[in-house]
């Protein structure tokens, strides 16, 4: 029995940790798919607050890990596959491993679409990226490619003409599936080279990181290959919330819905992070979510003692 149990290890899921182990709720910190979450995948992050020459992905997680650990948090590794919040103690199983928890936080986080190419995900942090705010600024004066033909691929390709020469929009259609405005936003955008129809057939990294890509084109089987120093892909998040299917409320794309901030509709279960945040995806929001949901779950800890 455990007063909270936490399922993610991301941003959000250790800042819950630490609140709820600095208030002496001895929390159990289930990893999760993916252990340290999206940040554990980044190289270098400039924009969290307090680290003014920037500091590793992997680093930020393992000192809010070790934080965490300090004030008496338990870590499990594991993803979670049931649970059970039909009555309190709430029961979550990870593999051959059951807990029961009097307070539940779900920080299960996101996870990038990626393309499925050979070798893309050893290049995430070498010129593959899945977030243009975090990563634009490490590609000043150089050319990239934006892969997505979505509102956020748009976004993307505005924002990171900001910083890149050039920018080629690279869509499997004509076609897209982005609003209007943001259509017209990126054509009026004279960085913006619309590169359409074409999908990326292989990513060229002869000396470990992105120096180009060949494209192909589905109608003609045309190749063409273009030179770019950077690879956004920009084709969606999938939510990390299957297992919550049918017991806590969710959108048509699987994002938690959160009620007066950290509250579901089932009293002492609370969602943190991206799993409820399609929107801004930061660390630095992630981790206040993640603060917010371990106050809410001792305020609610401390109104049910049974």
């Amino acid at each position: 029995m455990h007063n909270v149990v936490i399922i993610g290890s991301g941003c959000a899921g250790l800042t819950a940790a630490i609140y709820a182990a600095r208030a002496n709720l001895k929390p159990l910190v289930i990893d999760g798919h993916e252990q340290g979450g999206q940040l554990a995948l980044t190289t270098h992050v400039e924009n969290y607050p307090g680290f003014p020459e920037g500091i590793m992905g992997p680093e930020l997680i393992e000192n809010m890990r070790k934080q965490a650990q300090r004030f008496g948090a338990e870590f499990k590794a594991g993803a979670v596959n049931e649970v059970d919040l039909t009555h309190r103690p709430f029961k979550v199983t990870a593999g051959k491993d059951s807990y029961e928890a009097k307070a539940l936080i779900v920080a299960a986080g996101a996870t990038a679409r990626m393309l499925g190419l050979q070798g893309e995900r050893e290049l995430i942090g070498r010129g593959v990226s899945t977030c243009a705010t975090c990563d634009g600024y490490f590609f000043r004066q150089k050319a990239i490619a934006v892969v997505g033909g979505g509102d956020s691929a748009m976004e993307e390709a505005n924002f990171l003409t900001r910083y890149a020469s050039k920018v080629y929009l690279v869509h499997r259609r004509n076609e897209f599936r982005a609003s209007k405005i943001m259509i017209d936003r990126a054509r009026a955008n004279e960085k913006i080279e619309f590169t359409t129809p074409f999908t990326v057939e292989e990513i060229f990294s002869p000396k470990g990181h992105v120096e180009g890509a060949r494209l192909r084109n589905p109608q003609t089987q045309e190749a063409r290959e273009i030179t770019v120093d950077g690879i956004f892909v920009a084709i969606g998040h999938d939510p990390n919330s299957t297992v919550f299917k049918g017991k806590l409320d969710m959108d048509a794309n699987g994002y938690l819905i959160p009620k007066h901030g950290t509250l579901t509709s089932i009293p002492g279960v609370f969602v943190a992070g991206d799993v409820q945040d399609h929107r801004y995806r930061q660390a630095v929001t992630a981790a206040g979510s993640g603060c917010m949901a371990a106050l809410d779950a001792e305020k609610f800890l401390e109104g049910h003692t049974d």
